[in-house]
């Protein structure tokens, strides 16, 4: 009988934390399904530009759009996101895009294009900021929602392709079919923002998963205060996740030398026209997406930090690889690479963000760690885009 007495507590205990695991888990597909969506809205004003790059090309044949504009973009997501490192949200500027197109009347000026690649440092900003603010949100929860943020950013590309290709093959024919598109597309996209906002705001919040990770960050951050624990500096943190840095900026330092520039100026005509660099660039957005999500089964992700830099440096044999595909102008074998760019981007990406860290941080420290990464990230975007003007030399 006193046995019997004894066990209720600790019957009583673990029923507790049964009930309490089983409430933690209400709403995880939800939110799981809710960050997907946030990338995606995180990435749409980037891959606006780089998908209705086609007009740009048709209103601005003299100024490199895809070039120039990704140039444009970069330095102000390099510049807010360093800010943000170093001084350690989510509204953004998409319907500015298509108020310039109408005021302007797609009249390739050299106004309009001025005022075109300022909205496009716009985007730089918020990009930067939001995207850094999330990784380190996300980061303090479970490693899936993280998964699922970053595949969402391969999701953008997928769905504006897949738009892009959509509203060209409808207005291809019809009298200033090309801007009617593009007005249609940045409308569609502009109705993406506004759901990521609602969904952000007004839903994810509300979770029960969610609402657990949120008191645990309030409850570990009061603890800091009172106890005056300080975060480690950016200069420890970056040490111990070096590894991590600089695979990303090597991942997309070369991915971004290629695309998109690459494959809007470099690959020759072929018979396919004006549909060519829109095939080469769904072909790379929907592997990239595809990619993001093998992963999630654990025997096919690589967690081994030699293996992943391994991977990293052999995606180098890309660049003479593009290189003698483009001089035979093959077609076939362009799409091939092309897909498989996007393929290992993509996969790579996911492998390196979802490793797990050295050591166990507090939410400080993870949302300045978020920062760290996304700057290195978009460190070597830019990088990539300045190297990709290499690929002039000679032409």
């Amino acid at each position: 009988m006193n046995i019997e007495t004894e066990n209720i507590p600790r019957r009583l205990e673990t029923l507790i934390w049964v009930l309490m695991g089983e409430y933690m888990q209400q709403g995880k597909i939800e939110a799981m399904v809710i960050c997907c969506i946030l990338g995606v809205g995180q990435l749409v004003a980037w891959n606006t530009i780089l998908a209705i790059s086609d007009y740009y090309y048709q209103v601005f044949p003299e100024y490199h759009p895809s070039r120039v504009l990704t140039l444009v973009y970069q330095p102000f997501v390099l510049g807010t996101i360093f800010i943000l490192v170093f001084m350690g949200k989510k509204k953004k500027t998409r319907s500015k895009l298509l108020l310039l197109d109408v005021a302007t009347k797609g009249e390739g000026t050299l106004l309009a294009y001025i005022a075109l690649c300022s909205i496009v440092a716009c985007f730089g900003m918020a990009n930067a900021y939001v995207e850094g603010a999330m990784l380190g949100e996300l980061a303090f929860m479970c490693p899936e929602f993280i998964q699922s943020f970053v595949a969402g950013l391969g999701v953008a590309g997928a769905v504006t392709s897949a738009l892009r290709l959509i509203t060209k093959a409808v207005f291809d024919k019809s009298p200033n079919g090309l801007r009617k598109g593009a007005l249609l597309f940045l409308a569609f996209s502009t109705l993406i923002e506004f759901i990521c906002m609602v969904l952000y705001i007004y839903m994810f919040p509300k979770l029960p998963i969610v609402k657990h990770y949120y008191a645990m960050a309030e409850s570990n951050h009061v603890e800091a205060v009172e106890t005056k624990i300080t975060r480690l500096g950016n200069k420890e943190l970056l040490y111990q996740n070096m590894g991590l840095a600089i695979n990303l900026f090597l991942i997309y330092a070369l991915t971004l030398s290629i695309f998109p520039g690459f494959l809007y100026e470099n690959t020759g005509q072929h018979k396919l026209g004006s549909w060519y660099p829109l095939v080469l660039v769904a072909s790379y957005n929907v592997w990239d997406a595809f990619s993001r999500y093998i992963p999630l089964s654990k025997h096919l992700k690589i967690e081994s930090t030699k293996w992943l830099t391994s991977c990293v440096l052999v995606r180098f044999l890309f660049v003479p690889a593009f290189y003698i595909t483009a001089q035979s102008a093959h077609q076939g074998l362009m799409v091939l690479l092309t897909s498989l760019l996007g393929l290992t981007n993509g996969y790579l990406t996911v492998c390196v963000l979802t490793n797990k860290p050295k050591s166990k941080y507090n939410v400080l420290e993870t949302d300045a760690l978020g920062n760290l990464v996304v700057s290195f990230m978009l460190g070597g975007i830019f990088a990539g885009v300045c190297l990709g003007w290499l690929w002039l030399i000679g032409t």
